[in-house]
């Protein structure tokens, strides 16, 4: 094999010097956000994005300084409610990783009896590798920095959200091109720091851990998948917690506010409206960062453990191993200069050239990440080289093969972007056609609405399968998973489209609560729209990248169980198989029953509040929002548990019972019905919510005729959103950390199952 261009010291230096490059563009981004203030007054500097510029004018007709006390009290009541809920899920979690941590340890040292002794090499028996007490404490290690590093991200992009909501709200005052740039740049702030302080721990722990494992390169990268299981773990709990804290709120505050006593969504007289917008954040914003990075950390360790079982292992260059965290330390610099593109170069001048601003971001990002990707894959692999292939001989791979696996999964991600915005956007024929079933009723818009939920999935599906055509075909199971890190590449990017929808959805809330005219809330509306498409792109690369990641991950688990060959046609691998499709549905019912009880009990609260607070209605009393906000959080809470130790629980019970061959139809099943569930559930709800709005904003005259607000239409696209929103917010994204944390959890226990695995199958025989 020949050597790479790159040296071992040039990527040593490189990827922790891309991170911090992002780490420091984030802050660079969080610095000129700042400059919006929030109370106070501001300098005039007569700067192209008006930071400094005075935040209220005489268009108010109101005073500026009681507005501003305002906003700053209602950014300071999000804010503290996101906290105290996330803070009050750490604390549950922490226990949960405690002890988790320990099933760890106890299950992977009992593989070798706890010996300290060493054992002979994976590749090359002739020599001795870690002992298995030491990859136990390893794998132990890295599954603690993984959760770590996944509860941080989640809390930055919480605390980011709820410091730019009021500033976007301000900001829409002027313009809505400074109130995009504003929620973009905020967006941002939470995707470098995210992909940068995710991809640096990992690299560093890698160079730490190779402190002892040395040359063995298997042992080493088994132990760095606890990093992807860590992350994933906390992943799952934020999601779910996070979505039915969310949508408890939502859907209480609009069938008791929008349906029953017609007031506008984020109407201050709602008792509701605090936590709904606090679910914002806790759900959208601290949900999804937790959710992609453990994307990015499960892509990564799936083609790391792949690549120490081929060529790359046994002759130990480290550059080409390196290959993985390359494409990611790339894709930070490539979206930092995307990011410029929607902050810089080009300026939102009205709301038409929101949505295609966003979607450049995609066009650019992907283009951009193409060229790098080739050049680095030329830098860094060697022009031939072996991968290992289940069950047959090694495949002779080429530098380009791997590239062109790479951009399959880069490319695939752009079309599900695509087409998810064709599906959920009201611009589009199918949004509409869905608002137009309104005039019917709330049925014929929930029949229109699944139908193009279930037809969203197709074009998504095929572009899936052929990247991992492409993938398995030039590399086997190596090209699925750093294609896999291809759809993952322009990750900065993909969060900073996601966290902007959240921060317009709030900064609406905002502007509504605080009394700014009417077309300040039409600007963030606007904004809000093209979020709501954009969270829902965020969610269709997860599903997407979710898919590759699970199958690459469920490769390393067949090879590191010594499993030859999946024979569906065999009883036990057919029952897996049966039983994985059926988890999806399983964990939706309960994520989906856990929304509509802790809803309920709002319903209740919030009925109350306006039946024996008349007074509510007029102005003349103030609700009781911390009521709705503890409830929220009891519920979320308490209602997390059972779908999350669901998932964590089936492959550990599933793979100990009855050992690897079932477990891997468990997970080929969960894996193919999960994907077309998390899709459908997504595009669903993002396609009823963008319906409401398309009829509230009555842009067009079709619009016009199925409005205003509170007309029969209105009402039944209301409805249709209610039901959709545990669809979007908590069942379908929850999905996608379903699949891939059943295929980590397995590939990190597979050495026990593989030895002590079919407890009740060997009994029965």
């Amino acid at each position: 094999m020949a050597e790479t261009i790159l040296s071992t010291s040039f990527v040593t230096y490189f990827i922790p010097g891309a991170c911090l490059v992002g780490i420091l563009f984030a802050l660079i981004q969080w610095f000129v956000v700042s400059k919006v203030k929030v109370g106070g007054d501001s300098v005039v500097n007569g700067s192209n994005n008006g930071y400094s510029d005075s935040l209220l004018d005489s268009e108010e007709g109101g005073d500026e300084d009681a507005v501003m006390k305002k906003v700053a009290t209602i950014q300071e009541a999000i804010s503290e409610g996101a906290e105290s809920f996330l803070t009050t899920e750490y604390k549950y979690l922490a226990v949960f990783m405690s002890a988790f941590s320990v099933i760890i340890f106890l299950f992977l040292g009992s593989v070798g009896g706890f010996s300290t002794d060493g054992v002979p090499c994976t590749h090359d028996e002739t020599q001795m590798c870690a002992a298995p007490l030491a990859n136990a404490l390893f794998t132990t290690i890295a599954f603690i920095l993984g959760a770590l590093t996944s509860t941080l991200s989640g809390y930055l992009g919480m605390k980011i959200a709820t410091y730019a909501n009021a500033r976007t709200a301000l900001e829409a005052r002027k313009s809505v091109g400074q109130a995009f740039i504003v929620a973009f740049r905020s967006g941002a702030v939470m995707g470098f720091l995210l992909a940068a302080s995710g991809l640096l721990v990992l690299f560093v722990t890698i160079l730490l851990f190779k402190l002892y494992f040395g040359n063995d390169w298997v042992g080493l990268y088994e132990a760095i998948t606890g990093y992807g299981l860590g992350g994933s773990s906390v992943a799952l709990f934020g999601r779910v917690g996070g979505g039915i804290y969310t949508k408890a709120a939502d859907v209480g505050a609009d069938l008791v506010g929008k349906v029953e006593r017609n007031i506008p969504e984020d109407d201050p007289r709602n008792p509701a409206v605090i936590a709904d917008n606090v679910g914002d954040n806790v759900g959208d914003i601290a949900g999804m960062g937790a959710d992609l990075f453990g994307s990015f950390a499960e892509s990564t360790c799936a083609a790391l453990v792949i690549s120490s079982l081929s060529s790359f292992g046994t002759e130990r260059s480290f550059v080409a191993m390196s290959y993985p965290l390359l494409v990611s330390a790339v894709g930070i610099i490539v979206c930092l200069i995307t990011t410029l593109f929607a902050t810089d170069f080009f300026v939102i001048k009205n709301v038409k050239q929101i949505e295609p601003s966003l979607k450049r971001q995609l066009l650019i990002s992907t283009v951009l990440m193409t060229i790098a990707v080739g050049i680095v894959s030329k830098l860094a692999l060697p022009d031939t080289f072996l991968i290992n292939v289940i069950g047959k001989d090694w495949l002779h791979a080429k530098w380009w093969h791997v590239f062109l696996c790479v951009a399959a999964g880069l490319w695939a991600g752009l079309i599900i972007g695509y087409v998810t915005e064709y599906f959920t956007s009201n611009t589009y024929s199918p949004v509409k056609e869905v608002a137009n079933s309104c005039t019917t009723g709330a049925a014929t818009n929930i029949i229109f609405g699944l139908a193009l939920g279930y037809k969203s999935v197709i074009i998504p599906v095929f572009a899936i399968s052929v990247a991992i055509y492409i993938g398995f075909s030039f590399a086997a199971m190596y090209g699925i998973a750093v294609a896999a890190l291809g759809m993952l590449g322009t990750l900065s990017t993909g969060l900073a489209i996601d966290a902007y929808g959240p921060i317009s959805d709030n900064a609406g809330g905002i502007a509504e609560m605080a009394g700014m005219r009417h077309s300040v809330r039409e600007r963030t509306d606007a904004l809000d729209a093209a979020g709501n498409t954009t969270a829902a792109i965020g969610k269709g690369f997860a599903i997407g990248s979710a898919a590759l990641v699970s199958l690459a991950l469920f490769g390393a688990y067949v090879s590191r169980a010594g499993i030859s060959i999946v024979n569906v046609i065999e009883a036990q691998t057919f029952v897996g198989l049966l039983v994985g499709a059926m988890l999806p549905y399983w964990f939706s019912a309960m994520t989906m029953k856990s929304v509509g009880k802790a809803a309920l009990a709002m319903v209740e609260e919030v009925r109350n509040q306006f039946n024996n607070n008349p007074g509510i209605m007029d102005y003349s009393v103030k609700p009781d929002y911390k009521r709705c906000v503890a409830i929220s959080t009891d519920a979320s809470l308490k209602e997390m548990i059972p779908p999350g130790a669901l998932v964590m629980l089936s492959p550990i019970i599933v793979g100990t019972l009855f050992g690897v061959n079932t477990l891997a139809g468990l997970l080929a099943g969960a894996l193919v019905s999960g994907v077309q569930i998390a899709i459908s559930a997504s595009n669903t709800g993002g396609a009823w919510d963008n319906a409401k709005k398309y009829i509230e904003a009555g842009a067009s005259p079709e619009a016009q005729a199925l409005g205003p607000k509170g007309s029969d239409a209105h009402k039944a696209a209301v409805i249709g959103d209610t039901v959709g929103d545990p669809l979007k917010d908590t069942s379908g994204p929850s999905l996608n950390i379903l699949i891939k944390l059943m295929a980590v959890e397995s590939l990190v226990f597979a050495p026990f199952f593989a030895a002590h695995g079919g407890i009740l199958l060997k009994f029965i025989s």
